[in-house]
């Protein structure tokens, strides 16, 4: 099994895999350059906080472009999760039976073994201390976190993390980037239930969302079990696998 960290620029790849082809770099890198140069031509993708309209355009675009339509974001939202998706499609192709892409907490796996997912959520004191009790899947699953006081990424709530589990890493990114803009209100009980409420407009495109706010969590459809860890989870993995 090979355990690797890639980095190429803002993309910051954990990869756990039963293969590592000689090109996976190349592969990744060339859709990195594909997105960009997208947006050399279209600069609202970069920018903008709403879906847009997408034509003709390289697969991670449109991968981008749908969770943005299905979760009523910008694109931008969906990248991390759609460069883990394409990677973990990628290796598929080469015959991987094992496979968990892990790219800034957004995750994309097809697994034959169990793992345990450890969470990150800020200050919360959940944080490090759960994880998800992740069994062999034959389908592919996309998990994915977004978070309003961790990071840099832009959100309008303050959620310390929001989980979603879906089918689809691309769309699960992008979601969570919307529910977790609903953390908002007088407490963390009142910021839990506006995102709840948001997540349940999304129903048909998630198995499960988990809502930590402080002390307070929120769960609606099905997550996987919640173990105790005594793991370190750091910072800028919302996820560790172990």
């Amino acid at each position: 099994m090979i355990k690797k960290r890639i980095l190429i620029q803002e993309t910051n790849i954990l990869l756990t895999s039963d293969v590592e082809p000689h090109s996976l770099l190349s592969f990744i890198t060339k859709c990195r350059e594909e997105l960009k140069s997208y947006i050399r031509l279209n600069p609202d993708f970069l920018t903008s906080l709403e879906p847009l309209k997408i034509g003709e355009a390289p697969l991670i675009v449109k991968m981008m472009g749908e969770a943005a339509n299905i979760a009523g974001v910008g694109p931008m939202a969906a990248v991390a999760g759609s460069i883990s998706q394409l990677t973990l499609n990628f290796l598929l192709k080469n015959n991987a039976q094992h496979v968990m892409v892990e790219n800034g907490g957004d995750v994309a796996f097809k697994i034959n073994k169990k793992v345990i997912m450890g969470l990150y959520a800020g200050g919360s004191s959940l944080s490090g201390r759960v994880g998800f009790k992740i069994k062999p899947w034959k389908k592919l699953r996309g998990i994915c976190t977004s978070s309003g006081t961790v990071g840099h990424s832009i959100s309008f709530g303050q959620a310390d993390s929001v989980t979603v589990f879906s089918s689809s890493a691309s769309i699960a990114d992008a979601m969570a980037t919307s529910i977790a803009n609903h953390a908002t209100g007088h407490g963390s009980a009142e910021k839990v239930e506006n995102c709840l409420a948001k997540a349940e407009e999304f129903r048909d495109h998630y198995r499960g969302v988990m809502v930590v706010v402080g002390e307070s969590v929120g769960i609606v459809g099905k997550i996987p079990d919640l173990v105790e860890t005594d793991k370190k989870v750091v910072l800028g993995d919302i996820f560790d696998v172990y």
